[in-house]
């Protein structure tokens, strides 16, 4: 071994341990519903809008609010809050998510912020009496609990 090989060899073992550690870590968005703290995985998210018109709909479940028209392509709404039975969220602030190809809007109180998440701090949770929308939850650095949001089961409810 070359004393350009001794350089060189603990770069090569740092950048391996950066892409491990890169391929565990998750990015969430962050928002917040009835004060409660969720994060949606980035990869499901297809855009944050707001002031969009929803046209309600006839013979639905309560927690969904209606449709969108969004550049020709009908997206029902869900009010998160409605769906937890906590209400009705005032705000028109809504998260469009895609899963398996199918997309669906969310009403939230307020979109925060995107954080890289450890997969391996998802923690599971613990058996809830309705609506099983939240796959893990995990402490953020700020120490808040963050329940983690699963697409697929909102997608089960509409």
């Amino acid at each position: 071994m070359t004393q350009e090989d001794i350089l060189f060899q603990p770069e090569q073992f740092d950048t391996a341990s950066e892409e491990n550690a890169a391929a565990q870590a998750e990015k969430y968005l962050l928002f917040s519903s009835n004060e409660l703290l969720f994060g949606v995985p980035a990869e499901a998210v297809v855009e944050i809008i707001t002031g969009h018109t929803i046209t309600s709909l006839p013979l639905v479940p309560s927690y969904i609010r209606g449709i969108i028209n969004l550049r020709g392509q009908i997206i029902p709404i869900v009010d998160i809050r409605r769906l937890l039975d906590q209400g009705s969220c005032q705000n028109n602030c809504m998260i469009i998510l895609q899963s398996d190809g199918t997309e669906v809007g969310i009403l939230v109180d307020e979109v925060q912020k995107m954080v890289d998440i450890d997969v391996s701090a998802l923690l599971p949770v613990p058996p809830q009496r309705s609506k099983d929308l939240v796959c893990g939850m995990c402490s953020l650095e700020d120490g808040q609990t963050m329940l983690a949001f699963d697409c697929v089961r909102l997608l089960e409810h509409t």
